[in-house]
């Protein structure tokens, strides 16, 4: 399940909807915004899709990720608008009959994202 949505994320719930018998692993991220970076106090930062289709790319990142590995279910949240630190921005969950392609799987969906182009991120600074 994908999802691009300006309401909060709670993690547990998402991470959850990949729990399956068949598989021994669940690996999952929780983005968070951090309150600084390059050495300047971030204010907020403001994530918002590319295009329309945005939650329709983040649907084919997961099914590449179906087809690269052997990974059974995936979930990937992203949220939108503007943040401040501490607020969480994206939850991933992936589901694998064994941990390494489940590491793979998310560490290449985190990669997918931040390459930019289903959301944006802006960083409004504090200094």
């Amino acid at each position: 399940m994908v999802k691009i949505t300006s309401e909060s994320l709670v993690p547990q719930p998402i991470i959850d909807s990949v729990k399956r018998d068949d598989c021994g692993a669940i690996v999952s991220f929780v983005g968070t915004i951090r309150d600084n970076t390059h050495g300047h106090r971030v204010a907020s930062l403001e994530i918002q899709p590319v295009d329309d289709k945005a939650e329709e790319k983040l649907g084919r990142v997961a099914e590449e990720v179906k087809q690269k590995w052997q990974i059974r279910d995936v979930a990937i949240w992203r949220r939108t608008g503007k943040l401040k630190a501490g607020e969480v921005a994206l939850v991933i969950a992936v589901a694998s009959p064994h941990r390494p392609e489940a590491f793979r799987a998310c560490e290449y969906i985190i990669d997918r994202i931040k390459e930019g182009d289903i959301t944006t991120e802006k960083e409004t600074f504090a200094d």
